[in-house]
């Protein structure tokens, strides 16, 4: 994402108020700067023929919620609120499709590690935002390493938490990945297995069938990821949600794609320089892939229900 896509858009909402995006402003002894404690989501408003919709909002919005719990952070709006605010922002904007971030975290108010009496301030903002990891990525696939840093295990942060602070976590294994000319990490959890990617869950295609970690791999329980499951269910597959995958595994996949909300179903190409498949998109792959672009794009009375239109 550049700031160029960002060139037409003027307004934030925060705490309350829309306000001029220069001027969405917090001050510098912030606790969620100074400690990560923050929680916030990554949703997409697709247009689809009906108009734009919020894709699985009531799900983001819930897992904002959930997040907060650990933390002992109170949203200060209902879930209601920030739908229509969030809808109200997009209208403003003129967004046909976009990428929505709420966020809510620890204010300015005393800087020891206890938040206590800390405000919990609350922001939305909206923005174009096309493949995450590149047009080309979604047809051709991507080419990853497994880091050399480990995933955080639940008995020491909660991993099903969307926290600001853990994606340290995810920044050290997406850069490293960069910086070795891989487009994206595979990162382990803490005995050995797979787990995710830095923003994104993962699928290992073998046989026809489907297997994804299971939340107790240290995983965030993916939004994209659920919908991924139940369309393939759907379309016949045999889906297994709730298994340890070896990193040996991955090399002799069929096949291997992310999902998430910012990478959508990206194809995994390559492991470390291993060939996954025949180098290319596979074909369970592409039938999932098109399958969850037809919903979003056209949208579906069968999925009517992920879809909160924006009119």
């Amino acid at each position: 994402m550049g700031f160029d896509e960002m060139d037409d858009i003027d307004t934030i909402w925060m705490d309350g108020e829309f306000v001029d995006w220069d001027d969405a402003q917090i001050h510098v002894l912030t606790h969620g700067l100074h400690y990560g404690s923050g929680v916030f989501e990554g949703a997409r408003c697709y247009d689809t023929e009906s108009g734009p919709a919020l894709f699985r909002w009531e799900e983001h919005l819930e897992r904002l919620f959930q997040s907060a719990k650990p933390y002992e952070m109170d949203i200060d709006y209902t879930k209601d609120e920030l739908t229509e605010v969030t809808k109200d922002l997009i209208t403003r904007q003129g967004l046909p499709s976009c990428y929505v971030r709420p966020i809510a975290f620890y204010g300015y108010n005393s800087l020891g590690v206890s938040p206590k009496d800390c405000p919990t301030r609350t922001a939305i903002a909206v923005w174009p935002w096309g493949a995450y990891l590149g047009e080309d990525a979604l047809e051709n696939g991507i080419d990853v390493m497994i880091s050399s840093w480990r995933k955080h295990a639940s008995s020491q942060i909660p991993t099903n938490a969307k926290t600001t602070g853990l994606y340290v976590n995810s920044m050290l294994a997406g850069e490293e990945a960069r910086r070795n000319g891989y487009a994206e990490a595979i990162v382990l959890n803490k005995e050995g297995n797979v787990a995710e990617g830095p923003g994104e869950n993962i699928f290992l295609v073998r046989d026809g069938e489907l297997y994804t970690p299971g939340l107790s791999e240290s995983i965030l329980d993916g939004i994209t990821r659920d919908s991924v499951i139940q369309i393939a269910e759907e379309l016949g597959y045999t889906v297994h949600d709730n298994v340890s995958i070896s990193r040996g595994e991955l090399n002799t996949a069929d096949e291997l794609f992310f999902t998430g909300s910012a990478a959508e179903v990206t194809p995994i190409r390559k492991v470390n320089n291993v060939v996954i498949g025949n180098g290319s998109r596979g074909p369970v792959t592409e039938e999932l892939q098109q399958k969850f672009f037809e919903i979003v794009e056209h949208g579906s009375d069968e999925y009517d229900e992920w879809f909160e239109y924006i009119e």
